[in-house]
């Protein structure tokens, strides 16, 4: 096993882990020791019971353990490996349960379910039914992003049976032997546990509010949910949170006639693409940031005041214009806040979006509401801040919303279940697809933004059906960061004469004009507060965002654009492969005012 029988070595790459997991350092050397000569004790101090049907309520659970010999948390002996029976990355998860035969029974006897159903249906139960036992971590500190996500786990038949209770008598945390990669579980109790007690924890431990620890506790026991559907607008210390404070540009050092010059401007440009495809000889290209009169930065800028002090220097971001970028925000940005009622909470081009982390009570009142009212409930779950559909779920099992909140922070979307589609024949069927286009902004006061008319297409890959969940080529779009599935590539010329033929009673023209009039609605409300819960008034600053839509038809089978996101520095490969002038162009308009027809105010 390497350095794992060097005691100090185990420590120094452990330590933080234990500490952060709040085990008693008592227990640190048998943790050790246990590890080393791979002792899985436990069973030597309790016993696995199965309580009868008739003896608990339906929302109770199947198995107990109950102590043997009395547990003493003053003993260091007393904390023991829990082996994990499953772990799995939750988008492979159907997948594995269908193929593997073993891992399908061994999950059927844990969570009590007829074993003689088709592999289908048995694999579906296990996946609808297993969230009460699943449990995640992840690795913090990894190289890649796609690492750091999290790692979903089933403890084993004696990890899996403890029982809830408000006052637990043991701890049960994940644990990761860096020496072996392989992931455990640590039970060791908090109260001493006599003999024939059963051991109990509690699964929303650390959480005061008793609302909410109802609401996290429903997948393991019934509560009446008494939330608002409505949830409270955020106080403007939740839009700072995570971020680094930017300081505000000083106005007055920045009244000045508009910036035209008769030389080149000169430009220091971070994004390749840029350097790449800014050919006009109206600019000039610099290595040095001093001497440029443009910054075009891929990384976020935060020093608005100092920039004030030179104020012939433009800037590619607005202050505080995460408000839309990041997707907690734009959510909380496009309600419409006073309004009571909940069918016009949200506007009708925005999907109706809950974030996780502090409006999970709300979310679930909503959920229920809906299910009362036979509507579906089918949600996409996605984090605040991944792009590429990483960490991004679909899925209709409340219990699953629940335990995935419990990971990295994350906003919960109502899912679009009757998109307008596509017809592709070399799939054999009408596809989902979405639209990007490019939002340019040059002032927020007053508010000055246009679209770059030629626009950007994704589409999926296999016919669209509300069911599959986890086949990403099916609900998804996003294929050019996969090696191994089809990217179709279409310019939108091409989608518009093919748009003519499949959808010719619905013109493009008035769709672009709702698109047109959705993104300025947008801006508009995301200038609505002043900062932090709104973009900043900077007259160097210009933006550059990437503004992604999909079309549904609504319930007068009319079709209404919804925005998905918004992206700062989105990835511009395609624009400037289809069109070489698009950084000209661009530059042209937001630096020199230079009107273009590719161009258009919104």
């Amino acid at each position: 096993m390497g350095h794992a029988c060097d005691w100090d070595f185990f420590i120094n790459i452990h330590k933080e882990q234990l500490v952060s997991s709040g085990v008693p350092p008592l227990f640190w050397r048998t943790i050790y020791e246990k590890l080393l000569n791979q002792t899985f004790d436990i069973g030597q101090v309790v016993q696995l019971l199965k309580f009868e049907k008739d003896e608990i309520h339906n929302s109770e659970p199947t198995w107990g353990l109950q102590c043997i010999s009395p547990i003493l948390k003053s003993d260091s002996k007393n904390i023991f490996l829990i082996d994990h029976a499953w772990t799995f990355r939750l988008e492979n998860a159907r997948k594995q349960l269908k193929e593997n035969e073993n891992l399908r029974k061994r999950m059927a006897a844990l969570l009590n379910l007829d074993c003689s159903l088709s592999n289908i249906e048995l694999s579906e139960q296990i996946f609808s039914n297993m969230w009460p036992f699943c449990f995640s971590y992840s690795i913090a500190n990894a190289s890649k992003t796609e690492d750091c996500l999290p790692i979903w786990y089933i403890m084993d038949e004696i990890g899996s049976a403890l029982i809830h209770n408000e006052e637990p008598n043991c701890r049960i945390v994940p644990f990761y032997f860096s020496n072996e990669q392989i992931s455990y579980s640590l039970l060791f109790p908090i109260e001493d546990i006599q003999q024939e007690e059963f051991l109990y924890r509690d699964f929303a431990e650390g959480v005061q509010n008793e609302q909410d620890k109802d609401v996290l506790l429903l997948p393991w026991k019934t509560s009446d949910i008494k939330y608002s559907l409505i949830p409270n607008r955020p106080t403007s210390e939740y839009f700072l949170e995570g971020h680094v404070r930017e300081s505000l540009p000083n106005l007055g050092c920045l009244k000045r006639c508009d910036h035209i010059q008769s030389k080149k401007m000169k430009v220091f440009a971070q994004y390749s693409l840029v350097r790449e495809y800014l050919s006009s000889d109206l600019f000039q290209l610099v290595e040095d940031k001093v001497e440029a009169d443009i910054w075009w930065l891929t990384e976020h800028f935060k020093n608005f005041e100092e920039l004030s002090e030179s104020p012939e220097k433009f800037i590619n971001q607005f202050p505080f214009e995460y408000v839309i970028t990041i997707k907690d925000l734009l959510s909380i940005t496009c309600r419409n806040e006073n309004e009571k009622n909940i069918e016009n909470f949200w506007p009708s081009w925005m999907p109706i979006t809950y974030n996780l982390k502090t409006e999970l009570g709300n979310f679930v009142a909503f959920y229920k509401k809906r299910e009362i009212e036979g509507l579906d409930n089918t949600w996409i779950i996605k984090p605040f801040n991944l792009a590429r559909g990483m960490d991004t779920h679909i899925t209709n099992n409340l219990n699953s919303i629940i335990r995935l909140s419990t990971t990295t922070p994350k906003i919960v979307q109502k899912y679009i279940t009757n998109p307008v589609l596509f017809h592709r024949p070399e799939c054999n069927g009408y596809v989902k697809f979405d639209i990007r286009y490019v939002l340019l902004v040059k002032s927020v006061k007053p508010l000055k933004a246009f679209i770059y008319k030629k626009f950007f297409l994704r589409f999926s890959n296999k016919p669209f059906e509300l069911n599959g969940f986890d086949e990403y080529e099916k609900h998804f779009t996003v294929m050019n960061y996969n090696q191994s599935t089809i990217l179709k590539h279409m310019l939108c010329e091409e989608f518009l004469s093919e748009w003519s033929e499949q959808y010719g009673n619905h013109d493009w023209n008035k769709i672009e004009i709702e698109i047109m009039s959705m993104l300025r609605e947008i801006l508009k409300k995301a200038t609505l507060h002043d900062p932090p819960c709104g973009i900043a008034e900077s007259p160097q600053s210009r933006a550059l965002y990437a503004a992604d839509i999909i079309l549904e038809w609504d319930k007068n089978n009319k079709i209404q654009p919804k925005i998905l996101e918004i992206n700062w520095t989105p990835d511009c490969k395609r624009a400037c492969e289809y069109y070489p002038n698009f950084f000209n162009d661009i530059f042209q308009l937001l630096f020199l005012d230079r009107e273009n027809p590719n161009i258009k105010e919104i």
